[in-house]
């Protein structure tokens, strides 16, 4: 038998089938600043609109969506997977103030089947959709031997801007500001190597239905990621300056508040200010974790938290309702060592 790539574990023609499979969802991403079709080497896209800007500053962020993948595995549910790949890097763009303008992601496979890497590209053009940023590129390598035929890992970045005048820094948070949060949609990305260790990964397990979820934990565990980018842009839209923002990701509460925070400020969160989601409170339960350790790993049902003028806080939750997000006055800043109180 001669030798080809093929032979060596790479199909070539199933990645053109891949691509051809993927171009409507991309399609539906675009923007009229992306300049050229799909399939170039890189991605073009126009800097005219920020001419507009006094201070165009460019955002970043990049991510992936970690062991949350093993469920897409278990469940073989990939077209969702990609809405948490947009989102943790979106969400990050936002919390600076930012606009996100385009996308690109990666996806390494042990195998390509090109209906699969299409559910997963579906998946991030919908991210994109929902935070109006266009998919102008990506990258799907095979990589027979490093990783399982049935496996593949998901990652990507957002570039975004802003004017510098309204850079997000929580420089200027006083005591007496708001803390306003927004629902999340439950585990988003994080803590899913605890969630691994708690609960059997099983199909058996994950397909199992709960009355106090109302769903199976599988579909509960899968919820993709909220995409916070309308919410932001309808507050900032009415008005409303935002002092500081905080994507609530990987170390909970007490890691990420904490980052919005300038020294001698101390948020204090009421967890009795909204509805802790189901999902936690099993998960809790299951595990005996106790509950610091929840605060820490995981978003308790708030996606994001923004500081506010006090004087501001109708404005922002109408805004936030506005936008159709769930939005609680969760607490406020005080005077005292930079960090995070739950009480």
């Amino acid at each position: 038998m001669a030798m080809d790539y093929k032979n060596a574990g790479v199909d070539i023609e199933a990645g053109y089938r891949s691509v051809e499979l993927m171009k409507k969802y991309v399609k539906e991403t675009m923007r009229p600043e992306v300049l050229g079709g799909i399939g170039g080497f890189s991605g073009a896209f126009s800097m005219d609109a920020l001419k507009k800007m006094e201070k165009p500053v460019l955002l970043s962020g990049t991510d992936g969506v970690g062991t949350k993948l093993k469920l897409a595995f278990l469940l073989d549910k990939h077209d969702t997977i990609g809405i948490d790949c947009v989102a943790m890097c979106v969400n990050d763009v936002a919390c600076a103030g930012g606009e996100p303008l385009f996308f690109l992601d990666y996806i390494a496979c042990g195998k390509n089947y090109p209906e699969k890497i299409a559910a997963i590209v579906k998946g991030v053009a919908e991210g994109c959709r929902q935070a109006g940023a266009a998919l102008i590129g990506g990258e799907t390598a095979e990589h027979p031997g490093l990783m399982p035929e049935e496996e593949y890992d998901l990652a990507g970045f957002a570039v975004g801007v802003v004017d510098e005048k309204d850079l997000i820094t929580g420089a200027d948070i006083a005591p007496g500001d708001a803390l306003i949060g927004i629902a999340s949609s439950g585990v988003h990305s994080n803590g899913f190597s605890l969630i691994r260790k708690v609960f059997a990964m099983t199909r058996e397990s994950l397909d199992t239905y709960y009355d106090e979820l109302g769903t199976t934990l599988g579909e509960a565990l899968l919820a993709p990621t909220r995409i916070y980018v309308k919410a932001l842009r309808s507050v900032r839209d009415a008005g409303v300056r935002v002092k500081g923002c905080s994507h609530i990701t990987g170390g909970g509460f007490y890691e990420n508040i904490p980052r919005m925070l300038p020294d001698h400020i101390r948020a204090a969160v009421r967890k009795d200010s909204y509805q802790v989601p189901a999902i936690f409170g099993l998960l809790q339960r299951t595990g005996g974790i106790e509950e610091k350790m929840m605060y820490n790993t995981y978003n308790m049902g708030l996606g994001m938290v923004l500081a506010v003028d006090p004087s501001d806080v109708q404005r922002t939750l109408d805004a936030v309702r506005a936008a159709g997000e769930e939005p609680f006055l969760v607490g406020s800043c005080e005077a005292g060592e930079k960090g995070v109180t739950i009480c």
